[in-house]
């Protein structure tokens, strides 16, 4: 399944399930980097390297469980950032 083509809705949803599985993991050192790969594919390029291992770090370190990582990705990827305004713009 390739993650970078899913639309943005359903990004979305698997954000949240993404987020809510990190939550509950209770075996964390499995669980990060196994986070921190699904970043990286998810979104392309340097964003999601960075993501991937900002995911990761939230993940390993103990009571940083409660970050939406996921989510706030989605979100800075499709609601606050400048580059996803022209891509609109562009395909019109």
């Amino acid at each position: 399944m390739n993650l970078e083509n899913l639309s943005k809705y359903k990004k979305l949803a698997l954000s949240l399930l993404l987020d809510a599985i990190g939550l509950i993991t209770l075996i964390d050192i499995i669980w990060a980097p196994l986070s921190g790969y699904i970043m990286s594919k998810m979104y392309s390029g340097t964003k999601g390297k960075v993501a991937g291992v900002i995911s990761f770090i939230e993940e390993i370190i103990p009571g940083l469980d409660i970050i939406p990582t996921f989510t706030i990705m989605w979100f800075y990827t499709y609601v606050f950032s400048k580059e996803e305004e022209q891509v609109i713009e562009v395909k019109q």
